[in-house]
């Protein structure tokens, strides 16, 4: 296994596992997350992998098939009123194909994430989980991250 940034020849591998993820997310939350749609059309995805500040990470095999990924964005509050300048790295989206998984290919790309952070000069790593995805809940305190907040609703 490689990881490496994503690159116009991952399109298809990441766009399926993409699907995935809205899978688990429409299962969990129907009433927010529609079924059998695309995240990102190729265009938004091409910008995204050409953007520094959106680095995308891929886990390939061999034969260079996706196998996951993580969607990363720099955050920074410069010269805001109350929060600090703090550089964080936000993991918007980390997956692992769901036929693979449990071979450590989710704990590999996130240390490799981690890494990538500390070298670029962040203070936190941060993402969010939704309540719905406990697998994905579990894996990340297991990863050693703890609550930063917590978002709240009541549905009307």
């Amino acid at each position: 296994m490689v990881i490496r940034r994503g690159e116009e020849r991952d399109l298809a591998g990441i766009d399926r596992l993409l699907s995935q993820v809205l899978m688990v997310h429409h299962k969990g939350r129907p009433d927010l997350f529609k079924r059998d749609t695309r995240k990102y059309t190729d265009q938004e995805l091409l910008a995204i992998l050409c953007d520094d500040t959106r680095p995308v990470f891929v886990a390939v095999d061999d034969d260079e098939n996706v196998m996951g990924y993580a969607f990363c964005v720099f955050k920074q509050y410069l010269g805001d009123n109350i929060l600090t300048e703090i550089k964080t790295l936000y993991i918007d989206d980390l997956c692992v194909d769901e036929a693979i998984r449990g071979k450590h290919i989710g704990r590999s790309l996130y240390e490799y994430v981690l890494a990538f952070a500390r070298r670029e000069g962040c203070y936190n790593l941060t993402l969010n989980v939704w309540e719905c995805n406990q697998s994905a809940k579990r894996f990340y305190e297991s990863c050693g991250l703890v609550p930063q907040k917590t978002g709240m609703e009541k549905i009307l």
